[in-house]
C-alpha cells in the first residue's frame, strides 16, 4: 500500500507479457533466472530422439500445434480484458506504480513450477513425438506475446495505460475474480511502453 492510503499498481500488459519470454524465446536464456525460452529449448532438444512417430511427423505436427495454440491463447479471455478496460477508472494521486522488472519477477516467481513442469513434459514427450511438446509450449508463449501486443495497440489508441491493483492479483493473473476494474494513467507513466515492453 502506498502513502496516504494509495495502492500499489502493476501494469496489466507487463503481467500479460511476462509469460511470453520463458515459454518462447531462446534468446532470453541469459537473464531470466534459468527460465528463459523453455518452449524453444524443448523444441530444439526434441528432435534428438527418433520417437515413436519419427522426426518429420513430430516437426510437422508440432508446427500445427504451435499455430493452433498461439491462436487459442491469443484470443482466450479477451472479453474479460475488454470488460475490465471499459470499467477502468483514473489512478489516484497517492497510488504507487510498480516497476516493470518487479511485476515480471513476481509473475515468474508465482508460475515457476508450472513453467518447469511444462518444460519437463515437453522434453519427455519428445520420446513419443519429437519436438511437438516444445512447439506447443512455444505456441503458448507466442499467443501470450500476441495478446500483449493487442493490448498495447488498444492502450495506444486510447492514449492511456492500464494498471491493476497488486493486492487484487492472484498468482500474477490480471483478470482474476478479485480484479473488479483497472486503473488508468497517461501514456508517459511508468517504465514500460504500451504492450508492456521496455521503454526505448
Amino acid at each position: 500500500m502506498g502513502r496516504g492510503g494509495g495502492r500499489v499498481l502493476a501494469r496489466v500488459a507487463v503481467a500479460v507479457r511476462a509469460g511470453a519470454v520463458p515459454m518462447l524465446w531462446l534468446g532470453g536464456l541469459g537473464g531470466l533466472g534459468g527460465l528463459g525460452g523453455l518452449g524453444g529449448l524443448a523444441a530444439v532438444v526434441g528432435p534428438a530422439p527418433e520417437g515413436l512417430t519419427g522426426r518429420a511427423i513430430g516437426l510437422y505436427g508440432g508446427a500445427a500445434l504451435f499455430l493452433m495454440t498461439a491462436a487459442v491463447v491469443a484470443t482466450v479471455r479477451t472479453g474479460r480484458y475488454r470488460e475490465l478496460e471499459r470499467g477502468a477508472t483514473r489512478a489516484a494521486r497517492g497510488d504507487m506504480l510498480q516497476d516493470r522488472a518487479v511485476t515480471v519477477r513476481n509473475w515468474r516467481r508465482a508460475h515457476r513450477w508450472w513453467l518447469l513442469a511444462g518444460f519437463a513434459a515437453a522434453v519427455g514427450s519428445a520420446f513419443a513425438v519429437p519436438a511437438a511438446g516444445g512447439l506447443l509450449l512455444a505456441g503458448a508463449g507466442a499467443g501470450i506475446w500476441l495478446k500483449a501486443r493487442a493490448l498495447g495497440r488498444r492502450e495506444s489508441a486510447a492514449g492511456k495505460l492500464l494498471w491493476v491493483r497488486t493486492d487484487r492479483v492472484e498468482r500474477g493473473r490480471p483478470t482474476g475474480p478479485r480484479v473488479m476494474c483497472y486503473r488508468t494513467t497517461g501514456p508517459a507513466a511508468g517504465d514500460a511502453a504500451p504492450g508492456g515492453a521496455r521503454r526505448r
